[in-house]
């Protein structure tokens, strides 16, 4: 396979309008660590941005920065933490969940719009994406919003481009939103509850004044051993509802010990603190529990997002029904189901379930084979179908841009 290591946006423009004179479709590439996401696509060239890393402006006042897409989320991360400052949405690093080295490119980030368990609160990917210079499936460069919000020339434009998988266009420059880093953190942990009772908690906890930024439910599992990070969790291994409180000292202390009081119908509550909390947290955004190395690591995993109320009754019977293992996050609205392997992943049990109860459901790990022969990303309805294509034929009409990736039987 050709690897197409281009230096700017000129590059990536020469190479991209090549692909569509030879009619050669290309796999848009960063440091590959959500590669096996989506349908195998049918190509005999990679057009690698790894080489466009460089942070172009950082105005830590503004709580603004303009970085290269093929920047390393990493780097990225650390210099904006150096300055007390963070991607509020929590970008999620899969490479434990795939099972692959390194955690992806700011590109890859976007491209895949994963956002944590902060979402209920800061939003996803796209809400934090002010602007994007990008190279359409035209082969022409483009720009797409600014570096404030109020510059609103083609600022939801650029909100096509999270969690667009890269089909839409190859970006090359993005500007983003940071957020100050909260001073403190607490994380409120009840033990022992059923998934439909932490729903309830999750629920309580997130319509109470007491700006929870984080809920999400670990249910007692009999795949998932009490040793090790999580067993700190709750008391022998139970299962686990966590709620998340950050911000001034001051503020978490008083908040959390009236959240308490809320969650008094529920059971006794210990208290996770700052890097125990952090960690907790982390574990649970990176979906640690079904980790590749794990005992689960052989299981296909699904993601699902459905109505939060629903979440723990779908959960649970999905869990029963399909005798696999699930952890929720998003106060219920979102479901991580690891399922015991067969040739579609239990795809029809899954869509079945989560469409009865309005939500959609991706396959976010399994084996290339099945991945060939089951729908990656949930089917879409007829119309919402026909604008998805009139979409992607405005930005790329010959489909060249990780072509297949989205859509199965159009790899070829």
């Amino acid at each position: 396979m050709d690897t197409l290591k281009v230096r700017d946006a000129r590059d990536v423009e020469e190479v991209v309008r090549a692909a569509i004179a030879s009619d050669q479709p290309l796999e848009i590439f960063g440091h590959g660590t959500k590669r096996a996401i989506g349908h195998p696509m049918a190509t005999n060239a990679v057009l690698d941005v790894s080489a466009l890393n460089a942070v172009s402006a950082y105005e830590p006042n503004e709580l603004i920065i303009t970085v290269q897409a093929g920047a390393p989320l990493a780097d990225v991360q650390s210099l904006i933490d150096s300055k007390n400052q963070q991607f509020a949405f929590e970008p999620m690093d899969t490479s434990v969940l795939l099972g692959v080295s390194g955690n992806g490119t700011i590109g890859g980030m976007i491209g895949a719009g994963l956002a944590g368990p902060r979402r209920i609160k800061a939003g996803g990917a796209r809400d934090h994406l002010l602007g994007a210079h990008a190279v359409s499936g035209f082969g022409d460069s483009f720009k797409t919003g600014g570096r404030v919000v109020k510059n609103v020339t083609g600022y939801d434009l650029c909100k096509l481009l999270a969690g667009s998988w890269g089909t839409l266009a190859v970006m090359t420059e993005v500007t983003l939103k940071v957020m100050p880093r909260p001073e403190s953190e607490r994380t409120l942990v009840l033990s022992g509850l059923d998934d439909v009772s932490a729903n309830r908690a999750m629920t309580a906890a997130l319509g109470s004044p007491y700006d929870v930024s984080g809920a999400a439910h670990l249910p007692n599992s009999a795949f998932r051993p009490a040793a090790g990070e999580h067993a700190g969790f709750s008391a022998q291994g139970r299962a686990a509802t966590l709620l998340r409180l950050e911000g001034i000292a001051a503020s978490v202390a008083d908040r959390a010990n009236s959240l308490v009081k809320t969650l008094a119908p529920f059971g006794s509550v210990d208290m996770l603190q700052d890097g125990v909390s952090a960690a907790a947290w982390g574990a649970i955004r990176d979906v640690e529990p079904f980790a590749a190395s794990g005992a689960l690591g052989a299981w296909p995993v699904w993601r699902i997002v459905c109505p939060p109320a629903s979440g723990g009754a779908l959960g649970q019977a999905l869990a029963r029904d399909s005798g696999g293992d699930v952890i929720y996050d998003w106060g219920g609205g979102l479901i991580w189901a690891a399922l015991p392997p067969k040739p579609d992943a239990q795809a029809a049990l899954v869509r079945q379930r989560v469409e009865a109860a309005g939500g959609h459901a991706s396959l976010i790990r399994a084996s290339e084979e099945t991945r060939r022969n089951v729908d990656v990303f949930h089917p879409q309805a007829g119309g919402l179908a026909a604008l998805s294509q009139r979409v992607r034929h405005s930005f790329d009409p010959k489909i060249v841009l990780n072509r297949g990736r989205m859509l199965r039987g159009t790899a070829t």
